[in-house]
């Protein structure tokens, strides 16, 4: 299909307005104009079935296409908002005998000079255009950043994800966080800058795995604070609960005055503790106005890894973040790479698996799950004209399902994804997209990274 940035809708339904309902829809110039419910005898004649249309059709005599969903869902894009791009489909190369999270950053951390800019750039794109295709428009993704090589290593990893975000930039916006090293403090933290200076979204890191966590912290304030950017940190991604990285990352915001510019991701320490401790740190967090990140799938993957039974699970407290109003969304983190065999960039099969861990299953539960796939990923993102709101970007996705709990349940396969100005996507094979370019990307990525086995690169 070609662009269709003029587009009217009908018979839609809007779970995160009133599922309920049905609603009429408008679209000029790739932005929402109108979203209203639809009266029950505004049936239009010359309606085109949604399933049929393409774009060489034209609807009635003013050109503009009026599509009957039927009564299929429609959400705005999905928001990513912690994925690991850059070592997407490394897991052919550079495996995890253990499954635990410290042999993962071993051997990657190994592998990373053996990785040239083209292979990085080529695992970017196919995972973005994989992400694209399930309905997600917008990703926030975070950066190896090997300083422990070299210079150029580490650089090389950023270069190749400013080309793929300016390649991709036409169908769907990657934002980009370079991770700062652990334990960085006596390499070559002019790198860092040069990484800032290089066009950058934001700066992240994982403080709790360094032997100077507040130290480091410090630091990533300081750069953020130069260069006016956010953060997004990984934050006590272990079982031990005693780790409370967050607790500083806290304080620090606060004493800084960037309140509403810092994310937290992964929390699992925060499951390992009691309630009550758990209750006082997440307090610290609202205080402090951070944002939060989940990664269900990969959590439960990693670890528990050095417990006999009972067994941890490391998903942090989901709900009780929610519910002290703290923003926190659900993420996808890593795709077929050592820290996570698995995963495909579908946020709906995110969001279900987020229900699972954290006990998520009534009706109220799933329409919150739904916005921890966008609305309070967008949040996190600082995303402006986001949303189901008049004269915000019309960026969506269609699901060929009828009700929230019918799309939990099924995951259809089949989707329409719409993004900037035109459906990039409509149910067909994955290979095949609506744009040229688009499968050109798609083809060469695909062609680029493979699941074939090589020799792994040892630790």
């Amino acid at each position: 299909m070609a662009s269709n940035n003029h587009i009217d809708l009908c018979n839609v339904r809007l779970p995160l307005l009133d599922e309920r309902e049905l609603y009429r829809l408008s679209i000029r110039d790739g932005n929402w104009t109108h979203i209203r419910k639809q009266e029950a005898d505004a049936a239009d004649p010359e309606v085109i079935d949604l399933e049929a249309w393409k774009s060489e059709q034209r609807g009635p005599t003013d050109g503009i296409p009026t599509l009957d969903l039927q009564g299929k869902i429609l959400l705005p894009g999905y928001v990513d908002a912690h994925m690991h791009l850059d070592k997407s489909f490394s897991l052919t190369t550079v495996e995890n005998i253990s499954g635990t999270l410290e042999e993962a950053i071993l051997n990657y951390s190994a592998a990373a000079p053996t990785f040239s800019k083209e292979e990085i750039k080529a695992r970017m794109m196919r995972s973005a255009l994989q992400a694209l295709s399930f309905g997600t428009t917008h990703i926030r993704t975070h950066l190896d950043f090997n300083l422990k090589y070299s210079r150029d290593i580490a650089l090389r990893t950023i270069e190749a994800a400013l080309e793929a975000r300016e390649a991709l930039a036409p169908y769907i916006t990657l934002q980009l966080f370079p991770m700062c090293p652990f334990n960085f403090m006596s390499l070559d933290n002019e790198a860092i800058e040069e990484a800032l200076r290089m066009g950058v979204d934001g700066i992240g890191g994982a403080p709790h795995l360094s032997q100077t966590p507040e130290e480091d912290i410090d630091f990533i304030f300081k750069m953020a604070e130069k260069y006016d950017v956010p953060i997004d940190l990984h934050c006590d991604e272990t079982d031990n609960p005693q780790m409370r990285t967050v607790a500083y990352v806290a304080k620090r915001t606060q004493e800084e005055g960037y309140q509403g510019r810092v994310a937290v991701d992964h929390l699992c320490a925060l499951a390992s503790m009691t309630d009550e401790d758990a209750g006082g740190i997440i307090d610290q967090m609202a205080e402090a106005k951070l944002k939060a990140v989940s990664l269900p799938a990969v959590n439960l993957y990693l670890q528990g890894r050095h417990d006999t039974f009972p067994v941890r699970r490391g998903v942090t407290r989901l709900k009780q973040i929610h519910e002290r109003g703290i923003p926190i969304a659900v993420a996808s983190d890593n795709i077929h790479d050592p820290f996570h065999p698995f995963g495909r960039g579908d946020l709906l099969q995110i969001a279900l698996i987020g229900s699972y861990a954290a006990h998520m299953g009534r009706p109220a539960d799933l329409r919150t799950l739904l916005r921890m796939i966008t609305e309070a990923p967008a949040n996190v993102l600082g995303l402006t004209s986001y949303g189901l709101t008049e004269g915000n970007a019309a960026n969506f996705v269609i699901l060929d399902g009828r009700s929230t709990e019918e799309i939990f349940t099924l995951l259809p396969e089949r989707r329409w994804v719409y993004c900037q100005g035109r459906f990039v996507r409509s149910p067909g094979s994955k290979a095949e997209w609506n744009n040229t370019t688009l499968a050109q990307f798609w083809q060469g990525a695909t062609q680029a990274v493979s699941f074939q086995k090589h020799e792994f690169a040892k630790g």
